[in-house]
């Protein structure tokens, strides 16, 4: 049988393409993944592990193994998943002027933003939208896989609020969705530690003025279904997700939050290299996962570093030596939006900002949505941060 091969398209990942297959020879090839799709179908090769254009092929050591028709989809899927360079999209608003002028229309500026990202993620999408006007204390969003039992989860679930003190201000279910509305005046931990331990409870997200909305599918189809576009806040985040490294399904999409604190999530894209590392010190610690995505771990590490009482530009200052791997990830607490890139600045990040609005994203035709004026566009550079607090 043939050799295998890797092909690199940029030498930042170079270390991690030696993690996950150490014993295969490396070959880098100066240039991008963007010409990869420019190919005609048939002159897509794929070795075992990786695709490339058939104009570098003379680079692989030996031939390829396989030979295969794919979509430009598939080869995207295929870089994303052996280099680390996932092509999910990412996205954040915030008025600056909301903690004087109130609210204004971030769902659906939002949707506006991810919608013209599908092309890098399709599987699912998902928004945190902060500084809603909450008739109660809190708003908690669940989520269970079998929509049959969402009649039970619910009434399960509002018995446990109960039982915790609280009192049930209102409640809505769509589908496999759950969202209560409460007045609760204890420990949030202790509520999300009681929920958790419902049968068939998965927590989205736990906020005193945020939700967690995120469904499989396009960020249309998610508004369609949720009615985002109608929701009024201060400030959010966004994600369209290819799936790479986790299951695809509602719970595996973004935002994440970071359980058990209220109003903090997190959007990411990028892979953590030493997210197992992480898990397993913070499940020593006591806390709980819910997914295996190492997204999650980015929420509960600046909770963590907020909660010892770190500014949030301090803690994602801090997140830059703590974590490994090639990320780019948006944070939104109640009060503020920030983002945060690695050393190698592998992932694209976006911002334009007015007097009035900082917008920031992936790509550069999702601030469009909200810009219509020419505005001048800044690209974050490698291990920088920012933050912005109403």
């Amino acid at each position: 049988m043939p050799e295998k091969a890797v092909i690199i398209f940029n030498p930042c990942v170079i270390n991690l393409a030696q993690r996950v297959e150490p014993e295969i020879p490396i070959q880098l090839v100066q240039g991008s993944i963007n010409p990869i799709i420019r190919f005609r179908k048939s002159e897509i090769i794929r070795s075992s592990l990786l695709v490339a254009p058939a104009s570098v092929t003379n680079a692989i050591p030996s031939k390829p193994i396989l030979v295969q028709i794919l979509t430009a989809f598939d080869i995207l899927r295929s870089f994303s998943r052996y280099t680390g360079f996932n092509m999910c999209g990412l996205s954040g608003i915030l008025y600056k002027r909301a903690g004087s002028e109130g609210s204004f229309h971030v769902g659906n500026d939002l949707v506006m933003m991810l919608e013209p990202m599908t092309h890098r993620g399709k599987d699912s999408s998902g928004v945190t939208i902060m500084g809603e006007q909450i008739d109660g204390d809190l708003v908690i969003r669940i989520w269970t896989e079998n929509v049959q039992d969402i009649s039970s989860v619910a009434a399960r679930s509002e018995e446990t609020v109960r039982h915790a003190g609280g009192v049930i201000r209102s409640t809505s279910t769509l589908d496999q969705f759950l969202r209560l509305v409460v007045n609760y005046q204890g420990e949030v931990a202790d509520l999300a530690d009681a929920l958790i331990k419902v049968p068939g409870v998965a927590i989205h997200s736990i906020g005193t003025t945020s939700e967690v909305i995120k469904d499989i599918g396009t960020p249309a189809m998610m508004d369609v279904k949720h009615g985002v576009g109608e929701i009024l806040g201060t400030h959010g985040i966004g994600h369209v997700r290819m799936a790479t490294e986790s299951r695809v399904d509602v719970n595996h999409a973004h935002p994440f939050w970071a359980y058990p604190f209220p109003d903090i999530t997190v959007v990411h894209n990028g892979q953590l290299t030493n997210y197992h590392k992480l898990k397993r010190m913070y499940e020593d610690q006591g806390h709980h996962f819910q997914t295996g995505n190492d997204s999650e771990i980015i929420a509960v590490y600046l909770a963590g570093k907020l909660a010892e009482g770190q500014g949030l530009k301090q803690a994602l200052r801090s997140s830059l030596d703590d974590l490994d791997g090639t990320f780019t990830y948006l944070v939104a607490t109640k009060d503020g939006l920030g983002y945060a890139k690695d050393q190698w600045s592998a992932k694209p990040l976006v911002t334009m900002e007015t007097d009035d609005v900082i917008a920031i994203a992936s790509e550069e035709i999702s601030l469009r949505g909200v810009f219509a004026e020419e505005i001048e566009r800044i690209e974050p550079q490698n291990s920088e941060v920012m933050t912005w607090l109403l």
